[in-house]
């Protein structure tokens, strides 16, 4: 998993928004749970994540058999522009899968879904939460999170961990 945002070149494309302007963002979203029919648009959503390597690819299947992981972000029109997964493996939970859409960078969309995520995992009684980052990692540190070791982590989850892209492994405690 990675804390996915696009290059900076891509995010100088998008419009510059004013505190204003991201609070009135901010409330133009709900944040849900995801089912099967969400599976296209997540695997869209995803799709300039993966092609900047940022997020690995996953088969539409995937998001399909395991669309109940995921909380999204919709928009008032039905799209989506954020989404992240949350696995449960015994009493951990491992996040995955999180992107938001550029023009919603910076809107405070990822902070919703997080703390959104956070909830869920709490009304599970999971007491940590892992995740893998190939970038900063600055919005899970900024909610918590701290360096940990893969060891620590749900052996299933981290035997998928690929080595070649140098994730870093993080944690936070619920």
């Amino acid at each position: 998993m990675t804390t996915a945002t696009l290059p900076p070149a891509a995010l100088a494309a998008s419009p510059s928004r004013t505190p204003t302007v991201r609070r009135r963002a901010d409330a133009e979203f709900q944040i849900r749970r995801a089912d099967e029919r969400d599976a296209l648009a997540l695997a869209a959503l995803s799709r300039p994540f993966v092609h900047a390597g940022a997020l690995r690819e996953r088969p539409l299947s995937l998001y399909a058999a395991r669309a109940c992981d995921f909380l999204v972000a919709q928009a008032p029109d039905g799209t989506l522009e954020g989404g992240l997964g949350l696995s449960e493996h015994a009493a951990d939970g491992v996040l995955y899968n999180f992107c938001v859409a550029a023009h919603r960078q910076g809107s405070g969309m990822g902070s919703r879904l997080l703390q959104a995520a956070f909830a869920r995992a709490r009304s599970r009684a999971l007491t940590t939460l892992f995740t893998a980052t190939t970038g900063s990692g600055r919005l899970f540190l900024g909610h918590g999170f701290v360096p940990s070791h893969p060891d620590l982590a749900p052996a299933a989850w981290a035997r998928t961990l690929d080595p070649a892209r140098n994730a870093r492994v993080l944690a936070r405690a619920l």
